[in-house]
This record gives structure tokens, C-alpha cells and sequence, in this order.
């Protein structure tokens, strides 16, 4: 039986509110209100993760399918989500488990202990999990007691993230991660703010400092029409990668029409193509054009 469990990384304020600090958008919440990811709940003064034991996907999957392309090579990879994201980018593939339905706010998914997760991983012979499909951070609590238990039995850790996790949360997972792949989605914050809901810098900012951990890390920008498909965009993203560690592998993918960007067309081949030679030319020395 999975109970209800009390948020971790709040503070308590005045009026029975809350401030949350499990990602940069510090949100202030009421009691009988939500944060921005839609799990975290205020009852009377004290925040509770709605979503912790609540998996709402499972799946073996290849590990390159993350995209982790440089971290243990052609094994398989337990994953795993809840419902829930601090974002709501416009063209997101997950929107059915990333977006809470405002209708009802319904925390769905299926009640599973994070033992059962770590056995059914060395049962099924994965080498990793991946805590992915929705955004980690906003599964914080749940995630951590599934990592903790996968190092014991010498799995690895992955998250697959947008980055936008505060420090006091990458304090908390750095040392029991031991690859991630953050996805870059622009450089220009104004846009970032637009189709996404967060800022850029705070990205940055953790990009700076997994880089320079003991983490494996990779990055990936998805070429969305209209949105960051042009030569300033990628010229902006690959210069930062490059300064970063050129060694971070990169991988640029083609975006398909989803959720509410279904009008616009798939990202032109030319432009992937271009991006890859821009990275190259600055010297970034591994990159991969996916979803072609």
C-alpha cells in the first residue's frame, strides 16, 4: 500500500502557503491549491507529492531511445513516469500523461513500489533506469527512493529532463545519477518563456554544473517549425555546447506536428542538416540527427 506522502523541498509561509523549491519556478501555492506541475498539493500548510507511487508509464526500452548514445551502448533501459510537468511546451508527444486534465486533476497512473520498480528491472536484465516520458523533478521524492534502492543493486540512474530543476533538487540527485540528457529547447528566453513556460537561464545555469560532475551528460534540441528551426537559434544553442565541453554529445531532432502545434509542418531535412554542419564547424564532436 502507497500512502500519501509530504512534499520535500518547501517552505511554509504565512496564510497556511507554501513555497515550493523543487524547480525554478518557486511557486507560492494556497492551501487547496496546486503548483504549476499540477502534483504538488497545499493542504493546510504542508505540501504533499500527489504523484509519488503513481506510474503512469513503463517500458523497456533501448537506451538509445532516451536519447543516450555514449553511456552504456546497445543495453536495455527500465523507464518509468507519473503524470505531471513543469512545462507546457506546445508541441509536447506526452501530453496525454504531462498535462494534468483541468477538468477533474485526476493523479492517474497504476500503484507500484519503488522495490517492485528495481526488481522488475534486474528481472527483465537492464542495466539502467530511466526516470522519463514526463519531467523527473516533478517526481522527485518518488524517483530518489527508486535510485537509491537501483545504486544498491547496481543499476544505473538516468533523468531525461528540460533542466529546469532548482539546485537544492540537483543537490539531492547528482550523486545518484549517473547519466542525463537535458533537453535545450532555444536559446532566446522571451521564446522559451512563450512556447515552454520558463525561463532559459536557470537551463544554463544546470547545464554549467552537471557538466562539471561526475554525471555523463547529453543534450538535445528538437527543431520545432517556427519555433527555434532557424541558423540564429542553432548558431546561439551549439556555440553555448561547444564553450560548455565540446565533448558533450549532441543530439538534433526532427519535430512532428503534436498536441497544439498540429498546423505546422515537419522540421525541414536541410535545416537538421545545416545545424549538424554548424555544430561541426564550432567543434562539437559528436552529433546526431534523430527522428528522421
Amino acid at each position: 500500500m502507497i500512502h500519501l506522502i509530504e512534499a520535500l523541498l518547501y517552505q511554509k509561509l504565512d496564510e497556511e502557503k507554501v513555497r515550493c523549491y523543487v524547480c525554478h519556478h518557486h511557486c507560492v501555492i494556497k492551501s487547496g491549491q496546486r503548483g504549476i506541475c499540477g502534483v504538488r498539493e497545499n493542504r493546510e500548510g504542508v505540501l504533499f507529492a500527489l504523484n509519488y507511487g503513481k506510474t503512469i508509464a513503463m517500458q523497456i526500452d533501448p537506451i538509445e531511445k532516451k536519447p543516450i548514445y555514449h553511456f552504456l551502448p546497445g543495453t536495455w533501459s527500465y523507464s518509468l513516469a507519473t503524470v505531471g510537468c513543469n512545462f507546457h511546451c506546445l508541441w509536447c508527444q506526452n501530453n496525454e500523461i504531462s498535462q494534468i486534465d483541468e477538468s477533474n486533476k485526476q493523479i492517474r497512473g497504476k500503484n507500484i513500489t519503488p522495490e517492485t520498480h528495481v526488481n522488475m528491472a534486474i528481472k527483465n536484465n537492464c542495466q539502467s533506469i530511466s526516470y522519463t516520458y514526463s519531467e523527473p523533478t516533478i517526481f522527485l521524492e518518488y524517483a530518489l527512493d527508486i535510485m537509491k534502492l537501483a545504486k544498491k543493486s547496481g543499476l544505473k540512474n538516468i533523468w531525461v529532463s528540460n533542466g529546469y530543476m532548482s539546485s537544492e533538487t540537483l543537490d539531492l540527485i547528482l550523486p545518484l545519477v549517473d547519466a542525463m540528457n537535458v533537453d535545450f529547447k532555444c536559446f532566446d528566453d522571451s521564446l522559451h518563456k512563450k512556447f515552454c513556460g520558463g525561463s532559459v537561464k536557470p537551463i544554463l545555469e544546470n547545464l554549467k554544473r552537471i557538466n562539471s560532475s561526475s554525471v555523463h551528460l547529453e543534450i538535445t534540441t528538437l527543431l520545432v517549425t517556427d519555433f527555434n528551426d532557424n541558423i540564429d537559434e542553432v548558431s546561439k544553442i551549439a556555440s553555448f555546447i561547444a564553450d560548455l565541453n565540446p565533448k558533450i554529445p549532441w543530439h538534433i531532432t526532427r519535430f512532428y506536428p503534436a498536441w497544439k502545434m498540429l498546423d505546422k509542418k515537419p522540421t525541414n531535412i536541410n535545416i537538421l542538416k545545416k545545424s549538424r554542419e554548424i555544430g561541426k564547424n564550432m567543434g562539437i564532436e559528436s552529433i546526431h540527427i534523430g527522428n528522421v
